[in-house]
This record gives structure tokens, C-alpha cells and sequence, in this order.
């Protein structure tokens, strides 16, 4: 199973878009994870500068935040639409609201899929606070309703929910690893989404928890013959970067860096 790492663009906006790409380059990453402008001339322009380098593309959909749900479904519909031209490898979606009801957000989901199936471009949504995928044991229900349904796991954001990093929910744990398409490999832990540096010791733990439950994802795609899985490294900035430091952005390129290095080493042999 191929394995491929990519570069989050979060906390790099302030860089020139072919300066960003050739430090990505350089740097060994695949590809780049995006929220892409809405203009299809700009996203030209950049998928163009993308192919020049031969990196990759998944791109983000992170910016529907309507309470109310007619006009959220709307601005979801016309977003993913807008995204999916560029033709991406994949879509990672923030989808829905955890306040949304059940059969709300699994209109989203549904929507989702049919925009993925018009498309071409699959769609895969994230675990992450404040969505429809809020928890573990939240996210249990959709997986087992909708047996499509393919996540992407940033399982930071279910260690701060719980305030644990979920022993005690190996059920829903396993069906979310066994629908895991994609990683987002940040540190988190069970006060927070993000720690101030893995490197450290007092974060072993942390990272050790992250580090089995990316294993057991990875094996099971193995497993079923997937052909390629997917990284990208998402340290982010202030405030998940819990300090404005005045080195900010070059710490977040550095713990990016060490995440794909980290994992290239770890998963390249398998």
C-alpha cells in the first residue's frame, strides 16, 4: 500500500503560493491539504503551479457554518460543488453541526455523497469538535448507519472531548479506524487538540496513544488491499499553537516536518 505524506497550507497563508510550494517540495512532502479559494480562475492559477512541481492536492471544505440548517445544506452544496472542479485527489469535509439532529446530519452526509458521486471527487469526513463527528461514541451511530461513510481521523479532537484517550471506547474506536481513509497527524491530548512540542518528554504519552491507533488504521487498510493511505502533518497555528510566540510559524513548520518524518520512517517499510 502506497503511502503518501502531505503538507497542511493552515498557518502558511502569509506565503506567496509558489514560494510555499517549492519549501513543500524541498521538504519531501506528496502534496498539499488546502481550503481553496472560491474564484475558479485563482484555483486554476494554483492547481496549475501544483502540476508544474508534481505534488498533489487534497483540499479542504471547512467554511459552512450556518446555523440554520436550509441555508447551511445550501452553502454546503454550492462549496463542495465549487471545490470538487479543481478535481482534487479527495475531499476532507467539516461537515454538519453537533447541535444539528441526527437525521439532519445525516442529510449532510447523504448530500456529500451524492455531490462525490457526481463529481467523481470522493469525499471524507472529518472527526473534529463542533461537527456532526464530535465524539466517538457520536460518530459510532453514523458509521453504523451509513456504511459508506469514510472519516477522516484526527483523533486529537476526540482525546479533549472525552478528556481521555478512550480506552474505555474500543468498540466505537475500532469501527472509526476501520473507515479511516486519511490521517491528520497531530498531537493532541486529553485537555487540548494540540501539544506545545511531541518532541518532548512530558508528551510521550500522548504521542504513544496517537502512534497505536494510527498503526491499527494503517494495518487495517493493509489489510484489505487498500492502494493508497493518506498523511498530512497538522500542527496549527495560534491558537491551537497555545502562545502568539514570535517564531510561531517557522515552530509549526518544524513540527509538521517532524510529524512526516516521523511517519515516513515508521510506516515507508511496511
Amino acid at each position: 500500500m502506497e503511502k503518501l505524506f502531505f503538507c497542511t497550507h493552515w498557518g502558511s497563508e502569509q506565503l506567496e503560493w509558489a514560494h510555499f510550494l517549492r519549501k513543500v517540495k524541498e521538504e519531501g512532502y506528496d502534496g498539499v491539504e488546502i481550503s481553496l479559494p472560491a474564484d475558479p480562475a485563482v484555483q486554476k492559477k494554483m492547481t496549475r503551479a501544483l502540476d508544474d512541481l508534481d505534488l498533489k492536492l487534497i483540499a479542504v471544505h471547512w467554511d459552512t457554518v450556518s446555523p440554520d440548517f436550509k441555508l447551511h445544506r445550501q452553502e454546503m452544496e454550492s462549496r463542495l460543488l465549487a471545490i470538487a472542479r479543481t478535481k482534487p485527489m479527495f475531499i476532507t469535509s467539516h461537515t454538519g453541526k453537533d447541535h444539528f439532529s441526527f437525521e439532519q446530519n445525516v442529510a449532510l452526509l447523504s448530500l456529500a455523497r451524492e455531490i462525490s458521486d457526481k463529481t467523481g471527487v470522493p469525499i471524507v469526513h472529518e472527526t473534529h469538535r463542533g461537527k456532526f463527528s464530535f465524539a466517538a461514541h457520536i460518530t459510532q451511530a453514523y458509521l453504523e448507519k451509513l456504511p459508506w461513510l469514510q472519516l477522516t481521523l484526527d483523533i486529537s479532537h476526540w482525546f479533549a472531548v472525552a478528556e481521555s484517550y478512550l480506552e474505555d471506547q474500543a468498540p466505537a474506536v475500532d469501527l472509526a479506524l476501520s473507515r479511516t481513509a486519511h490521517i491528520h497527524s497531530r498531537i493532541g491530548f486529553t485537555q487540548g487538540p494540540q501539544v506545545c512540542d511531541p518532541r518532548e518528554p512530558e508528551w510521550a504519552e500522548a504521542l504513544d496513544h496517537h502512534l497505536k491507533y494510527w498503526d491499527k488504521a494503517v494495518g487495517m487498510q493493509e489489510k484489505i488491499k487498500s492502494s493508497v493511505f493518506t498523511f498530512t502533518a497538522e500542527f496549527g497555528p495560534y491558537p491551537y499553537m497555545v502562545s502568539k510566540r514570535a517564531d510561531a510559524p517557522a515552530h509549526q513548520w518544524t513540527l509538521n516536518n517532524y510529524m512526516k518524518d516521523l511517519l515516513k520512517t515508521r510506516y515507508y517499510a511496511t
